[in-house]
């Protein structure tokens, strides 16, 4: 078996979802916080907003309404150098799942038991 299908196989699930308010732990853009675009579950990555901005130069193209130039974009992180912040507490923290009454699960922040799902 070869590097890239034992790489496949071992794929992580990514407890982050659209919409949550994270903070990036390491790399050029540690301490910053944004909020996560897209989620990249095959690759383990997440979008963040104002984070890790590339540029990509795109050639004009009439038919398609492109228009030429140099636009900037967000690049993907990887989800280990991201932490989620809790809404309730205000710090960054990990992900514990608990089972409601209801039997619902939801996510909970580590540090103050609070809820981080809507």
């Amino acid at each position: 078996m070869g590097a890239a299908q034992q790489q496949e196989r071992t794929r992580h699930r990514v407890n982050l979802k659209k919409g949550d308010n994270v903070e990036v732990i390491t790399g050029k853009d540690a301490g910053k916080t944004g909020k996560v675009l897209k989620v990249i579950p095959e690759k383990n990555r997440v979008i963040v907003q104002g984070v890790s901005m590339i540029k990509r130069h795109t050639r004009p193209n009439p038919q398609r309404g492109i228009k030429g130039g140099i636009a900037e974009r967000e690049a993907a992180v990887h989800a280990s150098n991201v932490m989620i912040v809790c809404a309730e507490c205000g710090k960054r923290t990990r992900i514990a799942h608990k089972i409601l009454a209801d039997g619902k699960k939801v996510r909970v922040c580590r540090r103050c038991e609070g809820s981080l799902d809507k």
